[in-house]
């Protein structure tokens, strides 16, 4: 029986291992964070912004496409990191028998499931950095503190990937994440101050809708890219220092008790 609960350093090794997979079909994987960026500001950017004149964000006035594009890199994030730590993370633990052959090794499983919460966060921020070129080269980046968008990444990527996992420990088949996507991410993508300000929701989903990671992950994203972070900031990355520091212990907790025999 497999109880040891050590951690240390040697979760890197794990990480590693996930970088070399990802460097041997890095064009795949890199492709589309440059494109997707592309695909949402003209299907939506730019072509709402012939329609909505001004969108008010926090008492400020700006463009639509100054509003929405900040926002894409959070949902990057998002999806970068809860699909790194639910699909491929179950792929590997239950077709490819990766995680079977990792605890063959000095490796616990606290180990090897921070890594690939860890991994899911550094996707993330190849990600956003990838599509952070592409937003600051059309002009919707104007300001030196986008390069927070970086660190900001890796928060909401520990975030999101710590969630994934957590489902994944308790998720039977690879059919069954349809539920979390469906019933979580997909609506947090769709209305936490993503597409539209809260401001254009009624007063209760508003108040929902500011209880989310994504909705402070993309006011953090938003004020990076506009030069607005302060103080104010700092609350919204609490909230997600919270949620990760919530959904981590769970993923241990419940991948132990899936994996210890």
């Amino acid at each position: 029986m497999i109880t040891d609960a050590r951690f240390s350093w040697l979760f890197l090794a794990v990480w590693r291992r996930n970088l070399r997979v990802y460097r041997r079909i890095w064009v795949i994987n890199f492709l589309p964070p440059m494109l997707e960026p592309l695909f949402y500001l003209l299907a939506f950017g730019l072509g709402f912004s012939g329609l909505i004149s001004e969108v008010v964000w926090h008492g400020r006035a700006m463009s639509y496409t100054d509003f929405f594009a900040p926002s894409m890199l959070a949902a990057t994030v998002m999806w970068q990191a809860f699909l790194e730590t639910s699909y491929s993370s179950f792929v590997r633990m239950f077709y490819q028998k990766t995680y079977d052959s990792l605890l063959a090794t000095p490796l616990t499983v606290d180990e090897i499931i921070v890594a690939e919460i860890v991994w899911g966060a550094t996707r993330a921020v190849i990600a956003a950095a990838a599509m952070l070129a592409v937003v600051a080269a059309l002009g919707y980046a104007p300001s030196w503190q986008a390069l927070a968008v970086l660190p900001i990444a890796f928060l909401g990527g520990l975030t999101f990937g710590a969630m994934g996992m957590a489902f994944t420990s308790v998720t039977s088949s690879i059919d069954m994440f349809n539920i979390p996507v469906f019933l979580v991410i997909t609506p947090m993508f769709l209305f936490s101050g993503t597409f539209f300000p809260l401001t254009g929701l009624p007063a209760w989903a508003a108040g929902l809708a500011s209880t989310l990671p994504l909705y402070h992950l993309a006011e953090l994203t938003r004020s990076a890219c506009l030069g607005l972070l302060g103080p104010a900031s700092l609350g919204s990355a609490a909230v997600l220092a919270a949620f990760a520091a919530v959904f981590i212990p769970l993923s241990l907790v419940g991948m132990r008790r899936r994996l210890v025999k």
